[in-house]
């Protein structure tokens, strides 16, 4: 009798998983946000800031470097208040450096102010579209390739990513994925 009960509930639990199994799908992130234009473009800003905001940095940094060099070279000649106050000069210009980079790359700088003004509306769109093909393809849930989700395997049937992209009103292409 137990026997018995065990075997029906474990058959009953692997009937429920293997059903469960086929409500899976997945998508890549990456490939799909590729095909979106306005992606692409909202990368190419944030580059072009990010590199104009590091050269400013990296400017600072190096004046500051010049001062240091000019300093040391100077120090013997220096009365102990002229050498203070230029030890002083490069300290502050260096706090003000720091903050500058900060600004520009720290947590929520303006780089990731950015970001978010750039990327999250075109996230948004994809998220929505994710949501339209699982409930269109009667999907429980769908996972991203891309992320820290290991998928050991995972079927080429089970990808839903052109999906996505014909729902968002762009043509999947053959970009290598």
């Amino acid at each position: 009798m137990m026997k018995k009960f065990l075997f029906l509930i474990s058959f009953t639990l692997l009937a429920s998983v293997s059903a469960f199994a086929q409500r899976f799908a997945y998508v890549d992130s990456e490939y799909i946000l590729k095909h979106i234009p306005e992606y692409t473009s909202a990368q190419k800003q944030l580059d072009a800031l990010s590199q104009q905001w590091q050269k400013e940095v990296d400017g600072r940094f190096a004046e500051i470097e010049k001062m240091y060099k000019a300093y040391q070279a100077d120090q013997v000649l220096l009365t102990d208040e002229m050498r203070k106050r230029r030890e002083n000069e490069i300290v502050e210009k260096e706090k003000a450096a720091k903050d500058f980079q900060r600004q520009k790359f720290g947590f929520e700088g303006d780089l990731y102010q950015q970001r978010v003004k750039l990327i999250k509306p075109i996230q948004e769109r994809v998220a929505k579209a994710v949501e339209a093909v699982a409930e269109s393809s009667g999907l429980d849930m769908i996972l991203d390739k891309n992320s820290n989700v290991i998928m050991l395997y995972a079927s080429l049937r089970l990808d839903k990513s052109n999906d996505v992209i014909t729902r968002l009103g762009y043509k999947p292409g053959t970009l290598a994925k």
